[in-house]
């Protein structure tokens, strides 16, 4: 509860000194608009389903694409753990695309597959694969030494060794990159949401695009709020809690 009012505190200190901000007319109006007129155009938003409807279009293009990575990331992440051959191509591959900023996707996906889906979900899939063959990767290899003798002296072999012991020991680094390519992910969305436009489905991103197009500052704040507020409950609701267990299940949480 302590953890809980300090947070709020420190948040609605935030909001005040936003309106102190508005109020002193550091900026013009124009550019720092108030709280007020972000949380009007938030409830006008969510009143015409404008929002419900960009945020489901958004949901379903990042879980596509995220899965998409995941399938092909784990998969990959383990061959360049376990030969040194994976390791030197794509292990290095990874590394290297991993600090590509997530749009410089973006033109390659048009040239590749035009203003669709398909494009959009190309960017994601690049934004989060390259973190979770990394993550995979590293996991697997920071693997204490004394769990495959073990294993082995108990009669463990290949795939048994794989799935009972080494893959268990790798989860948290495993989870820790799929939550960084979830976030990743994100940026990659909305970079490619910014300059791919289908007439068939805008998301957040594309209101965010508009709202710069068309001058609304409170357009513009209020979903990067809505984008802010959608990534933390991310991490509060799948990602920590997984976390926490894994800690604690590996002895390695702090007191």
């Amino acid at each position: 509860m302590k953890r809980f009012l300090l947070a709020a505190a420190f948040f609605a200190a935030l909001v005040l000194l936003w309106e102190a901000g508005y109020r002193a007319r550091i900026w013009s109006p124009v550019l720092l608009p108030s709280p007020r007129q972000v949380v009007s155009y938030l409830e006008g938003a969510a009143a015409d389903g404008t929002l419900a409807r960009a945020t489901v279009i958004t949901m379903r293009r990042l879980l596509i694409g995220y899965f998409i990575g995941l399938v092909a990331g784990l998969p990959l992440g383990l061959l360049t753990a376990r030969w040194k051959l994976f390791g030197d191509t794509i292990g290095t591959l990874a590394l290297g695309l991993q600090t590509l900023p997530s749009v410089c996707w973006v033109p390659l996906a048009l040239l590749w597959f035009g203003q669709t889906e398909a494009a959009m979900l190309f960017v994601v899939v690049m934004g989060t694969l390259w973190s979770v063959i990394i993550a995979t990767e590293t996991g697997v290899r920071n693997v204490p030494p004394i769990y495959r003798r073990a294993a082995l002296t108990m009669g463990s072999k290949r795939l048994h060794m794989w799935f009972k012991v080494i893959l268990p020991a790798a989860l948290p680094f495993i989870v820790s990159g799929m939550k960084q390519g979830w976030a990743f992910a994100w940026r990659s969305l909305m970079a490619a949401e910014i300059f791919v436009t289908i007439l068939t489905g805008f998301g957040l991103g594309q209101l965010l695009h508009y709202g710069r197009e068309l001058s609304a500052m409170e357009q513009v704040i209020g979903i990067m709020i809505v984008i802010v507020v959608i990534g933390l409950l991310a991490d509060k609701i799948f990602f920590s809690p997984i976390e926490r267990f894994l800690h604690r299940r590996w002895g390695t949480s702090q007191a």
